[in-house]
């Protein structure tokens, strides 16, 4: 005998539930619960015990194979031609991989796809490109190649949303890389929900998913994101496919950033550079310079730190401006770096150090529209405020690292080697770093320091007692 009850079910992405709601619990979606009857067969003694025996285990069509019988040349990167996007990736393109790359409208995303397909066709004459564009049209994307100079005979466009069509155009061409702009355009007809739901989404990525997989064929993804930042669509649309990227940038700059979320290749927190123009989108493959104000003297309220943007090191300036104020509320204006960590610093300054700001205006900021979070720049951001308040400029080609804490100690950060290393490749020549942070650099003094007093003192704006600086190190030949 078998009793049948009744569950509710969502329209949009389909979760069950056992009572009706208004509300669907995991999307959010409102009315959209229907009924369904379910038939549950109630177990006999026999069917345990069948159970119990194993008899419902079913024999693999291909039997395990030995990992080491396993070819692993076939899943070897291919390089897309574009140096920044290759070092995100882990190398380049993996075959039958499936990538996601995510950002805001604008940002350069079909801009960047577009110049992957023309490098991608010029590898060689076995390569081709297959774009499918379901938010443009065929003219518009021509316009934009022209424009980009990114015309090629391999390069094929199909502007279509129908999957159905859009796996016709790739039997019949059979390309080398796949390019989707966008998935939460794309349509499965077979499929409940609008277009862009988590129904239709999901539907969408599962099914270029398996093509990737039994063809060997790679497909590179453009998602939409919501106004937190976040991929568009459920979040098991990123646990689908094998790479995350995300693409940054600021509608005030032409500096944009490929991040590394999720990689099943390579590292997950690496970060490509690029410049966005009329012309195109190129990479820079030595972007520290562009957070570097270049002048011939140094300036008060100025101190320059090294942040590490995943695994790579870019040098940055940090910029404080102090100003006497007949408000009795005096003003703090932050620009590029974390508010609650530059209201820390200031406070630690009056009280650890004395440098007295509570009746003055406080003005921060970064050069060139560079942010930095990590408490690495805590430290060059004191000194700048320090600078700024003594009128006495910072040493020039100092850097300057480490995290200050409440009680005014200087911390360790991660890294500390690579920075120097970068800083002394820019001309940099002494640096300021907290206690036991590694190895002697060549060609650079580094002063340690166990707290902000020392900092202050090294770099010439309080008098005190200064730790020993290593010695200066000359370069091998």
């Amino acid at each position: 005998m078998a009793k049948v009850k009744s569950n509710y079910r969502c329209s949009e992405c389909q979760s069950v539930v056992p009572k009706w709601v208004g509300r669907c619990p995991d999307c959010d979606s409102w009315g959209s619960m229907t009924e369904v009857a379910v038939v549950a067969p109630v177990a006999s003694r026999a069917g345990a015990s069948l159970a119990k025996a194993g008899s419902s285990a079913v024999l693999p069509t291909t039997p395990a194979t030995p990992l080491t019988q396993i070819d692993s040349t076939s899943t070897q990167a291919k390089p897309t031609g574009i140096g920044e996007l290759d070092r995100v990736l882990g190398g380049g393109v993996v075959p039958g991989s499936v990538v996601l790359l995510a950002g805001e409208p604008g940002v350069g995303k079909s801009t960047l796809l577009l110049e992957v397909v023309y490098r991608w066709a010029m590898r060689s004459a076995d390569d081709r490109a297959l774009y499918v564009t379901g938010e443009e049209s065929a003219g518009q994307v021509r316009l934009r190649a022209d424009r980009t100079n990114s015309v090629h005979e391999r390069m094929y466009l199909a502007a279509e949303s129908d999957l159905a069509t859009i796996l016709g155009h790739i039997e019949q061409v059979k390309p080398t890389l796949v390019i989707v702009d966008s998935v939460q355009t794309m349509l499965a007809a077979d499929v409940d929900g609008v277009v862009g739901g988590v129904t239709q989404v999901k539907a969408v990525t599962s099914a270029l998913t398996s093509l990737a997989k039994a063809s060997g064929i790679p497909v590179l993804l453009i998602g939409h994101v919501t106004k937190d930042g976040a991929v568009a669509g459920p979040r098991s649309l990123e646990h689908l496919v094998d790479v995350v990227l995300h693409f940054e940038g600021d509608k005030h700059s032409t500096l944009r950033m490929v991040r590394g979320v999720k990689n099943r290749f390579g590292a997950a927190d690496e970060v490509g550079c690029f410049e966005l123009s009329e012309q195109g989108i190129n990479e820079i493959s030595d972007p520290s310079g562009l957070f570097l104000h270049h002048r011939e003297e140094a300036v008060e309220g100025t101190a320059v730190t090294v942040m590490m943007d995943g695994k790579r090191p870019l040098l940055g300036e940090v910029q404080a401006l102090v100003a006497a104020t007949p408000l009795p509320t005096p003003r703090r204006a932050v620009s590029g770096l974390d508010t609650a960590r530059v209201a820390m610093v200031l406070a630690v300054l009056e009280r650890r150090v004395g440098v007295s700001i509570s009746k003055a205006d406080v003005y921060a900021a970064t050069v060139g529209g560079m942010r930095m979070t990590e408490p690495g720049a805590d430290l060059a951001l004191a000194i700048a405020v320090a600078s700024a308040v003594k009128a006495k400029p910072v040493p020039k080609g100092l850097v300057i690292l480490g995290e200050v804490g409440l009680a005014g100690e200087v911390r360790r950060v991660a890294g500390v080697n690579r920075r120097l290393i970068e800083a002394a490749r820019l001309g940099f020549t002494s640096a300021i770093v907290p206690v036991d942070s590694g190895p002697n650099i060549p060609g650079m003094r580094v002063n340690e320091v166990a707290n902000l007093a020392e900092a202050l003192a090294y770099a010439g704006l309080m008098g005190g007692k200064q730790a020993p600086s290593r010695p200066k190190l000359t370069p091998v030949k």
